[in-house]
């Protein structure tokens, strides 16, 4: 495969992985009547975008850098990486999340790419959290930093956007037009995040959306939900 069929590769939503079994905290926004049409739903993305989306894709590209750098720490640089990105996902149950999308994405990447460098990724309880698994992926594939800033960033947006279909009966047309309206942003977001990841782990991005935190919390509760996040 070409790297620009690899690049469609690990950004298409069927890569099992098992995103499309989460929403990206759509669920409970829905639930909490806080999104209920394309024009809250398109504020629901721009709010992932500058929080969850700029966070996880500059952690993703550091790993990146971490693992093609050359440096004989990089198995220390990633345990740093994850402690940071762990400080920074104030709700347990987004960070159970994260470390299962990375558990899943990490089986995927081991099955394709057995030579990778997987071994370097911290033994965390739980494993490694999925920005991170990403990265490394997208180095064994040899995407660049930025491309695997722009999938991270893709992810973010994309996942949520397919759940508000489900969730709320939109007319799918009009989803995909709302997402290519946000093309720009989410580029945007991912030049932001690949510059970043020049940075040491203690300094890279940090937004936090609280209300997010607390929804995760509530849905993680809920005995009967249409997706596990």
């Amino acid at each position: 495969m070409t790297t620009s069929s690899l690049f469609l590769l690990l950004a298409d939503g069927r890569f099992p992985a098992g995103a499309h079994a989460h929403s990206g905290g759509l669920e409970a926004a829905v639930a909490a009547g806080r999104v209920t049409d394309l024009a809250t739903l398109e504020a629901f993305l721009a709010g992932r975008l500058a929080t969850a989306g700029l966070v996880g894709a500059a952690f993703a590209a550091a790993a990146h850098r971490a693992v093609t750098s050359g440096s004989a720490v990089r198995g220390s640089t990633l345990a740093l990486l994850d402690a940071e990105l762990d400080a920074r996902t104030a709700a347990p149950a987004l960070r159970t999340v994260s470390r299962r999308q990375g558990r899943a994405l990490l089986r995927a990447g081991r099955a394709i790419w057995p030579e990778a460098s997987f071994d370097d990724l911290p033994a965390t309880p739980g494993g490694a959290h999925q920005p991170l698994v990403l990265g490394l992926l997208c180095a064994a594939a040899g995407l660049s930093r930025a491309e695997t800033a722009t999938v991270a960033v893709h992810g973010t947006v994309t996942g949520a956007a397919s759940a508000a279909v489900r969730l709320l009966g939109l007319d799918p047309y009009r989803v995909q037009a709302l997402l290519v309206g946000l093309a720009g942003r989410c580029d945007g977001t991912a030049a932001a995040a690949a510059r970043a990841a020049d940075d040491p782990p203690e300094r890279l991005p940090a937004a936090a959306a609280p209300l997010a935190d607390i929804h995760a919390e509530a849905h993680a509760t809920w005995e009967v939900r249409l997706f596990a996040s």
